[in-house]
């Protein structure tokens, strides 16, 4: 029988032949060691050319694709392709893995770059964004991502000049990245007009901001910036693939075979073309290629390294450059097949689609002959002498050549299809052809390859063929895996198999047949091996699949899933692998790599020598997992371990999913949650003790903590117990099943993992019992083991998914370190290393791996141990290299390193713990023994075996059976621990007596549960087989216990107490002495489970015994005798209630039945629900009926409630459900969804529940989790305990939360980007740069304009524009300079206005623009990097960061790309960007706040998780994130004292969240303490001492909070919503705000004590009926205050008086704009019914008038001394500026008036409105305004208006893009195009008409320019647009896209733009943001 192992011998890399060329560029370079790098297929090489050596990486396992080296020139980083790629960082001198970079990209890897330092790494993946991603390589963590580009990526490089820099090029585009935070902001480069947009290829990064770029064409493009600056053209003459940079100089490489060499300023020194060279080469070599086409240059001093695209690397140098080297080759792109070995010479013959056919020296590692044929050759043969080499071909036909010289001797053609085997016969005789024409042709060799024979038994493509060694037989595969025979030469088939028996085999390449079955996997039918070739000497084989792996197994392999070892490195298929003439090595070629490998053969004898070198590191270890799928050689699993790997710990509902599934059936209930429901009730419950410890499926889980108290865990509760006082203190934060714990070195912090679908990691202190970190987020559906490093820094942790992932955490951080994926088997025990904190190990089944720390990912390698064992525990010992392990057949295994030295007998059956000491060890195992060993395990010094005899009298328990197998050992205060199999916790004295603490039921689920009638015990019955009695006095032991035949699902206490009756599930019960156990009596009459048993209240006359099979039976218990049999329920019966009488049974049914019947017969009865509710129960433990409907949940589908019980006072019903969860309702529970207090402690379903006898304790037992634990129940009016205190009900409270019309615009307001605006008036028709132009009368009659003679007699072209009021020398303006703004954003923002350096200046937002006034000069200063609306502002208010500012703002989807929310942080002195976060807040960031050590910052998003976020803002990471809430939260703010806890306000919502790690907790406010307080909108927020809380209401109460616990509400602190709250740091004293009509008590401003018991209201001076404060912030002495109408006021304290700081108009748009011509003051009129007045030089507004409607437009007269005012209704108005008098007022139209002129001569008046007209006054006639005129067949609604200079013409533009012009007074309309042109007007504000073509851009598809203003001096045009865009242009400009410069600051939507007098400034006005922006005019110089 054939050894079923692994052979022995294995197989190490030699020698890779070529260069990967082809789809790769960049890839070549020098070490610092002279030697070169590279890559082919998925291996990385390090040639050394001197000595020609290689070394391999072998670390990937895919295809490599990119490659960068180390600015150190040792470290290389190299990409690959696939689902999962990663990016792995080596050191090419060890070739040893520095890091692994992964779990970002997808696709594959493309670029990769280091930084000047080498400190970063960036890396471009092939995903559809081409994500860029920036690394701390070291730490394998990722520093910023952002998508790259919509198309590919070829190149990335950092700037090496300036930090944080980067550009990369690609597809028709090249981009300039910023790096800043978290945020990589790209610009992209500007072609213009210096040269083409095209593909760029590579680049290089020069001094002063200058890039080199190559380009598809073969220039060289210069940037400058982002700016092309120059190209120099035809550097080469296409495209450049490669461009590198030294000290010299860069060296370019291109498609045309050229490498050019330039100076650092980029002047050429010199070329070498390779083509001309002698081995260059012209033509084409490869299927697609074209002629010698350069991929890679690096160039190093004198020496300069070449790869080209068909796989050769050339080294040339410079001195000599005409004779480059050839210093290695492969083939060519195309599919490699064809391979051939020499029958006598170490020569290999290769042959492939590129047509070449190459013979290739195994001994001096070289190509030494190349031939190319006319055909892609498919495969190839030697002739036995070793003289003719036979090539066949994909067309068809074959050719033999004499391999001597490479000359043809045949060439012949009989097939059409590809011949894809070809071999000789042994004796040399013949030569067999194998085509895919399904048939096999045999040539005779000596008549010159005459056809002599043919095989034609396959119906499919020949793939395989063999001789026998007498050359008389063939045998063949097919692609149909049919193997055939032949007798040779003729070609018939061999049918009777006997002739065969004896036939040898010369050679075996054939993949099917007996020989070979073990290649193929058990189950499979694949055919994926493509080549096989047996050694029959070594008794070995090789086999080449198509995932890239060469195999070597025993020959022969009879079985299916033979044992092998494997070896990666070609990438993806393997066409082919033979051994050489005399078995030394192995070749295999790749298919799509074409590239050879040449592995050496390392026989048996020899690899015992080759033990102490370390073996090739490989990631997929050579011993490999998959070839474990056979277990033969491993001894049969013990029983405890199989079952325990088979757990999966699955769920169907994991607790994290409940919130989405009580989203989805909200919808069903809306109707019902509007209804009341019933609270909850006043007393709770707090967990007291627990019976039980998880010991059958847990190991290593109980240890000493540092004050000796006892830590372990049980269901999903760590439990800390103190031995001396027998109490328990509990660790709460799991919410389900913990499975495994770790006690850090120092002994007082513990972790513990848990079942979870996103499974968690707590790290928690055994005395506070409080988190210091939560983990999770890596771990899907559990975590099985964990360990602390020795420093207590690291924390190890092992997974439950199918690869058990391994991620070693710094855990206090929170961050993941490292993550690999551990073993498909299951791992039992991970353990670091505790001399080394990188190295550590994993044991588990038939396993035991050896791990190290690369960057983010870990290496593991095999222990080498012969056979597999399966490990249950590990640890390390007195050195680093010394690890002991314990197996599964009770050995201790002895290691070294990876080497196993020894193993020593411990224990029978496994070894389940090992403990280390100071000097020696400690091992339990399944034998229930205790040994104690010396420090070598050479003897055993004492073993104590776990016995009943020596249990000592104080033990709280009795032990169930002798020798229970041990679980868990720990050592320390002199005492042995040990955890056993069957939930005891002992303590071993070290001198023998033995002391059990706890206890708890076995394995199997506990179901039966009763209290007894008038003393403190409780009995339970399990599926363990046993029934238990427990004392639940202070003693907590178990008092009796009696094991069962079977196990038990119920059990009773008789009335009396004396009896007890239990009921088993396999039919039977038995009633027993209560005391004794002892039977008293039993029965059988069932098949099925009995489910409930129970007596008759009073005497317990009666005896009912409910079944699963649908019958209760009533037994007489006196005479022993079955009286009645309950009939008539239609499923399995669940639970059972007597009423008071005894003569009533209530029945509950697993169908949700609810049936009576009558006692002792079992009649049964129909009772009407109101009677039921009447009748008096003995004890109530149904969940049916509806005095208890709403104890069922929303999400009832999902969850069943299990149990019930009322307690004896009838007024609290706890209730038991399948979540785990204990819950208590006030009863009768009637109406639907009622409200409770809630515990989670059970981890699985609760199944049973009681209240003891005097209501003081409930018990609950857990099914999954074996607990029985016990409740303390705390009466009303007791303050409840915290921990436990319950979370509130499912259903938010119905109450709507308060309604308030500002805070429901602030909800509802949706914030659009402005890159995605939309058209502002409803405009229709096509846009004027789509417009068909009709030609004027000159072009029709063929004049070109400008082109008259020069003495035509026709006039001169007048003047555009009237050039008024301008100096004599014009000057065009250059520049925009921001100056002032007029605005703050408080309508729907809030908390944005603060104070800072003391007072002297205030920092506000309106826009995107953030605001620093400083209030002595009233100058403002401006922040202008953010790209869109702010809306939110915070600032610093720790000494360490002093004017440091955060704003946050609106932003599209949180891709990470520019147009993603971000949130800046910056100097507010300086403007300096000090990091810029990017997040996933998709639609924006409404609220920021800095912890109390300003390190941190908080946000919280606009997306519809309203995801809560914490940065730490310097180095641009985030921390931790959370979904914070449904509906939106408005604040979040940090407690001024931490950096931990903070608090979050929203609609109905507020929450207290703490900072554990990574995790953020959070607790829902808690409200049940005050009477009738309900959950209400919360707007804001403060703080006071003690860990108080203050929230704003919607209601204008304010609530105090502790912890999160409301302890007082201040009633209507302000009459209308408190929208923003202040906390004074220093003096603790809190600022109000809120809205409120002024009054002489109150106002909307107060100042509070530091309680908010007593205040001082404050009134705002602004006339207005309703102050609404949006924003307060207090100085010293003075109150600053932000208004909802856009005022800031500054209020001092002692005197209360108001100052307005900042005005602006409340709400907008602001339509109307005016400047005065000649002053610089101006209006502007606005939604808000407001025309104001503004004044530039004194910075401030002068005046405002109400008007009482929204105004439209204004106007000045020529003079400057009336004002026309247009209004929304049709109305309007004018002014007499002096004393602010109406002069006259007219309303001729219904709808808004859109613009108002005054003609140049003051004479006339038009207005143009909606309703597409103009209208014409004339003023002379007075103020009653009677209409002379109107303007007729507009086409659409009017937009702007001008008159001519001479008062006789308008110019109108309208809504459908078209301009008119009329005549005036008349208003006939002018067509003429000529007499149009000749028109000089008076202003001009249209963006209408070809002479300002030129201002519409290119992507105003949906948006469009909104407003135009041409300068006084002629020359300049200023435009508004829907994207919130300044743009300046030149005037005229007819041109299309004209040239022009662009100015952001503004929300969307422009309204309106004009210059002053004398152009010195530009006005806008913003539609969206309210505000006005002020910008000064630079003008050219003379």
């Amino acid at each position: 029988m054939a050894d079923r192992t692994a052979p022995n011998c294995h197989l190490r890399l030699e020698w890779v032949y070529g260069y990967r060329g082809h789809q790769c560029r960049n890839n070549l370079y020098y070490t610092a060691a002279k030697e070169i790098v590279y890559f082919v297929a998925g291996v990385g090489v390090v040639y050394n050319t001197r000595e020609h050596k290689q070394k391999f990486y072998l670390g990937h396992n895919d295809d490599i694709i990119s490659l960068a080296l180390h600015p150190e020139r040792v470290l290389v980083a190299t990409g690959q392709v696939g689902k999962e790629p990663y990016i792995c960082v080596w050191d090419s001198y060890t070739v040893q893995t520095v890091s692994i970079l992964k779990d970002v990209h997808t696709h594959g890897v493309a670029c990769l770059a280091f930084d000047l330092e080498g400190q970063c790494l960036v890396s471009v993946g092939l995903d559809s964004k081409n994500t860029i991603c920036v690394w701390d390589w070291r730490r394998g963590k990722v520093l910023a991502a952002a998508p790259g580009h919509t198309d590919r990526i070829f190149d990335i490089s950092w700037d090496l000049y300036q930090p944080s820099k980067l550009v990369s090029c690609g597809v028709k585009h090249i981009k300039f990245w910023s790096l800043c935070g978290n945020a990589l902001t790209p610009k992209r480069g500007v072609f213009g007009k210096t040269g083409d947009l095209q593909t760029i290829l590579c680049l290089a990064c020069a001094k002063d901001e200058v890039t080199y770029s190559g380009a598809l064409n073969g220039d060289i493009y210069v940037w400058k910036g982002i700016n092309l600056m120059r190209t120099v053209q035809g550097a080469h003459g296409s495209g450049i693939f490669s461009m590198n940079v030294c000290e010299e100089g860069f060296a370019t490489g291109g498609r045309d075979g050229c490498v050019r060499l330039w100076d650092l300023n980029f002047k050429p020194i010199t070329v070498i073309d390779l083509r001309e060279t002698d081995q260059g080469y012209k033509v084409a070599r490869g299927e697609n290629s074209r002629g010698l086409s350069v991929r890679s240059v690096c160039w190093r001093g004198d020496h300069i390294l070449v790869g080209t695209q068909d796989s050769e690397i050339f080294e040339v140098v410079v001195h000599d450059r005409n004779k480059p080297f050839l210093i290695m080759q492969g083939h060519c792109e195309g599919e490699l097949w064809a391979l051939a070995v020499h029958p006598t010479k170490p020569l290999a013959m290769t042959g492939s689609d590129d047509r070449s056919v190459r013979i290739w020296s195994l001994i001096d590692h070289a190509l030494i002959a190349r031939c190319n044929m006319e055909e892609p050759i498919r495969c190839a043969a030697v002739s036995t002498d070793g003289i003719h080499l036979a090539l066949g071909m994909k067309d068809g036909s074959f050719t033999v050549l004499r391999v001597r010289d490479m000359t043809e001797v045949v060439h012949i053609k009989d097939r059409k299809e590809a011949i894809h085997e070809l071999k000789y016969s042994p004796d040399g005789a013949h030569l067999a052809v194998g085509s895919n024409d399904n048939s096999v042709d045999i040539y005779g060799v000596v008549q010159r390859y005459k056809k002599v024979g043919e095989c034609i038994g396959s119906n499919s493509f020949i793939t395989h063929m063999d001789w026998s060694t007498d050359s008389k037989y063939l045998q063949t595969n097919d692609g149909s895996g049919r193997r055939l025979f032949y007798r040779m030469p003729s070609g018939k088939e061999v049918t009777n198999r006997e002739e065969l028996k004896l036939v040898q085999w010369a050679s075996w390449t054939c993949v099917l047949g007996p020989e070979v079955n073990g290649i193929w996997p058990k189950y499979s039918d694949i055919n994926d091996i493509n080549s096989v070739d047996a050694n029959f000497s070594n008794q070995v084989l090789v086999t080449a699949d198509d995932y890239g792996l060469v195999k070597l197994l025993r020959y022969p392999c009879v079985k299916k899933g033979a044992k092998f070892k494997k070896y990666l490195g070609h990438s993806a298929h393997i066409t082919n692998v033979r051994w050489s003439h005399d078995c030394q090595w192995v070749i295999s070629i790749g298919g799509a790599d074409h590239s050879v490998f040449q592995w050496k053969f390392v026989p048996e004898r020899k690899s015992k020598e080759a033990v102490h070198i370390a073996p090739q590191e490989t990631l997929a270890d050579s011993n490999s997992e998959e070839s474990d799928s056979d277990q033969s050689d491993v001894p049969e699993m013990d029983s405890e371990i199989e079952q325990e790997t088979q757990l999966t710990y699955r769920r169907q509902v994991y607790k994290e999913d409940l919130p989405q599934l009580k989203e989805q059936c909200k919808e069903k209930h809306r109707a019902t949650a509007m209804k009341k429901r019933e609270r909850a009730p006043g007393s709770g419950v707090k967990l007291h003790f627990i019976h039980g410890y998880r010991g059958y499926d847990c190991r290593s889980n109980l240890f000493y903590t540092q004050t000796g108290e006892i830590v372990y865990h049980v269901a999903a509760i760590g439990v800390v117990y103190n031995r001396q006082q027998n109490t328990q203190r509990f660790y709460m934060g799991h919410d389900d099943d913990i499975l495994c714990l770790a006690i850090h070195p120092l002994k007082d912090f513990v972790a513990t993992g848990q079942v979870g679908r996103d499974s968690s990691i707590h790290i928690w202190d055994t005395e506070t019992l409080k988190p210091m970190s939560v983990l999770r987020g890596f771990h899907q559906l559990g975590v099985c083991a964990l360990d602390f490093s020795a420093d207590g820094k690291r924390l190890a942790s092992v997974g439950l998914d199918d690869n058990h992932t391994i991620v070693l955490w710094d855990w206090r951080k929170g961050e993941k370190l490292s993550a690999m994926r551990g073993s498909k088997d299951k791992i039992f025990v991970i353990k670091i290393n505790p001399y080394l904190p990188d190295k550590l190990i994993t044991a588990g089944v038939k396993h035991m791996k050896f791990w190290h720390k690369a960057g983010g990912g870990l290496i593991g390698r095999k222990g080498n141990m012969g056979k597999t064992e399966t490990m249950m525990c590990a640890v390390y010992g007195w050195s680093e290299e010394m690890v002991f392990s314990g197996t599964c057949t009770g050995d201790i295994c002895i290691w070294r390193d990876m080497f196993l030295m020894k193993t020593v007998k411990a224990h029978d059956g496994p070894v389940f713990s090992v403990h280390a000491l100071e000097k020696g060890f400690v091992t339990g195992g399944k034998d229930g023994i205790v040994a104690l060993w010396d420090d070598t395990f050479e003897r055993c010094l004492k073993t104590y075996a776990i016995k009943r005899s020596v249990l000592a009298p104080g033990s709280k328990g009795l032990l169930l059976e002798d020798n229970p197998s041990i679980r868990a050992i720990s050592l320390g205060h002199g005492h042995i621990l040990v955890g056993t199999k069957n939930g005891e916790i002992l303590e071993v004295d070290k001198s023998g007596p033995i002391t059990l603490l706890v206890q708890g039921h076995m394995e199997g689920e506990v179901w039966g549960l009763s209290t007894h009638p008038h003393l403190p015990l409780c009995a339970t019955v399990s599926d363990d087989k046993t029934l238990r009695i427990w004392d639940l006095s202070p003693s907590h032991c178990m008092l009796a216990v009696r094991k069962l035949r079977k196990g038990g699902r119920c059990c009773c206490f008789s009335p009396d107490g004396k009896a007890l009756a239990v009921g088993l599930n396999d039919g039977s019960f038995l009633i027993v002495n209560a005391d004794t156990l002892e039977d008293l009596v039993s029965f059988h009459h069932r098949k099925d489970i009995i489910s409930d048993i129970r007596f008759s209240p009073g005497a317990g006359k009666y005896l009912a015994v409910a079944s699963g099979d649908t019958f209760v039976d009533i037994y007489n218990v006196m005479s022993s005798k079955r009286v009645g049999v309950c009939k008539g329920c239609q499923n399995y019966i669940t639970h059972l209630d007597w009423d008071k009488r005894g003569k009533l049974l209530q029945v509950n049914t697993g169908a949700k039945e609810q049936v009576f019947f009558e006692a002792p017969r079992g009649k049964r009865q129909t009772i009407p629900a109101t009677e039921v509710e009447k009748i008096d129960w003995s004890t109530w433990t149904c969940v049916l009926g509806t005095s208890v409907e709403g104890i069922w949940p929303l999400i009832s589908e999902v969850t069943e409630v299990t149990a019930a019980c009322l307690s004896n006072n009838r007024k609290v019903l706890a209730t038991g459900d399948d979540l785990g969860y204990v819950k208590l309702f006030k009863y009768p529970v009637k109406g639907k969804y009622a409200k409770f207090k809630r515990y989670v402690a059970h981890s699985t379903h609760v199944t049973n529940v009681r209240w003891t006898h005097d209501d003081s304790l409930l018990v609950t037992v857990g099914g999954g989790d074996t607990c029985l634990m016990i409740w303390a129940h705390e009466p009303e009016g007791h303050r409840e305990f915290k921990q436990c205190d319950s979370e509130e009900s499912d259903i938010e409270s119905e109450d709507d939360g308060g309604y308030d019309s500002d805070v429901t615009r602030e909800n509802e307001i949706t914030y659009t980007i402005k890159a995605l605006s939309t058209n502002m008036r409803p405009m229709t028709g096509v846009k004027p740069h789509l417009q068909i132009k009709e030609p004027s009368v000159d072009e029709r009659q063929g004049v070109v304009r400008g082109s008259r003679p020069p003495v035509s007699r026709a006039l001169p072209q007048p003047e555009k524009l009237q050039t008024n009021n301008v100096g004599k020398k014009k000057r065009p303006i250059e520049d925009l300079v921001l100056e002032l703004v007029f605005g703050y954003r408080g309508n729907d923002c809030r908390n944005n206005v603060h104070y800072l350096n003391e007072g002297a200046d205030i920092i506000y937002h309106t826009a995107s623009v953030g605001i620093v006034l400083n209030l002595t000069t009233s100058c403002q200063s401006f922040y202008v990097e953010h790209s869109d609306d702010i809306l939110c502002l915070t600032i610093n208010q720790h000494p360490k960061f002093p004017n440091v500012v955060a704003t946050g703002q609106v932003g599209d989807t949180g891709d990470m790309s520019a147009t993603s929310p971000s949130i800046h942080v910056w100097d507010a002195m300086t403007k300096q960007t000090l990091s810029v976060l990017r997040c996933f807040h998709a639609g924006g960031v409404c609220s920021v706040s800095f912890s109390a050590t300003g390190k941190l910052l908080l946000s919280v998003g606009l997306d519809p998780e309203h995801t809560v976020t914490i940065w730490k803002w310097q180095e641009g990471a985030k921390v931790a994130s959370r979904v914070g809430h449904t509906q939106r939260i408005f604040v979040a703010e940090f407690r001024p004292d931490s950096d931990t806890n903070f608090v979050s306000v929203g609609i109905k919502h507020v929450r207290f969240w703490t900072l554990a790690g990574r995790a953020l907790l959070s607790k829902k406010g808690v409200l049940s303490h005050i009477e009738d307080a309900r959950m209400q909108t919360m707007l804001s927020v403060a703080f006071g001492a003690n860990n108080l809380t203050f929230t704003g209401t919607i209601s204008g109460d304010v609530c105090v909070w502790k912890e999160h616990i409301l302890v007082r509400i201040v009633a209507k602190a302000h009459t209308g919503p408190v929208f923003t709250m202040y906390t004074t740091l220093r003096d603790g004293l809190i600022v109000t705000g809120g809205k409120e009509r002024p009054s002489k008590e109150g106002g909307a401003l107060k100042l509070w004590d530091q309680e908010l018991k007593r205040c001082r209201a404050f009134r705002l001076e602004t006339g207005q009926i309703i102050d609404c404060v949006r924003s307060v912030c207090r100085g010293k002495g003075k109150i600053l205050v932000g208004t909802r109408n856009a005022e800031i006021i500054e209020v001092g304290e002692k005197n209360a008086a108001c100052n307005i700081l900042v005005n602006g108009h409340m709400d907008g748009p602001i339509w109307g704009l005016a400047t005065h011509p000649s002053r610089d003051v101006f209006l502007s009129a606005a939604e808000d019914g407001t025309v104001r007045l503004w004044d530039i030089p004194e910075k401030k507004m002068l005046n405002k008038v109400n008007l009482g409607h929204p105004a439209r437009t204004i106007s000045y007269s020529p003079e400057g001394d009336m004002v026309a005012i247009g209004m929304k209704n049709g109305e309007f108005i004018i002014l007499l500026v002096a004393s602010l008098k109406i002069w006259g007022k007219k309303r001729d139209r219904r709808s808004p008036i859109q613009d108002i002129r005054f003609s140049p001569n003051s004479r006339y008046l038009a207005v143009g409105s909606t309703e597409s007209a103009v209208d014409f006054y004339d003023l002379t006639l007075g103020p009653q305004l009677n209409r002379i005129n109107c303007c007729r067949d507009i086409p659409s609604f009017v937009m702007q208006m001008d008159f001519s200079a001479d008062s006789t013409y308008v110019q109108i533009s309208t809504g459908a893009y078209k301009r008119l012009v009329y005549e005036v007074p008349s208003g006939k309309q002018v067509t003429e195009q000529t007499h149009i042109d000749r028109i000089t007007w008076a202003s001009w504000t249209s963006v209408l008409g070809d002479e300002v073509v030129g201002i519409w851009s290119r992507n105003t598809d949906k948006a469009d320019v909104t407003c135009a203003c041409v300068s006084h001096s002629g020359l300049n045009m200023a435009t508004g647009d829907d994207f919130g865009m300044v743009k300046l242009f030149d005037f005229p400009c007819p041109e299309k896209f004209a040239k022009h410069k662009r100015f952001l600051g503004h929300s969307a939507h422009l309204t309106n733009v004009r210059f002053t007098n004398g152009d010195r400034f530009v006005v806008s006005a913003g539609g969206d943001d309210r505000s006005l922006f002020v910008w000064r005019c630079v003008h050219a110089p003379h």
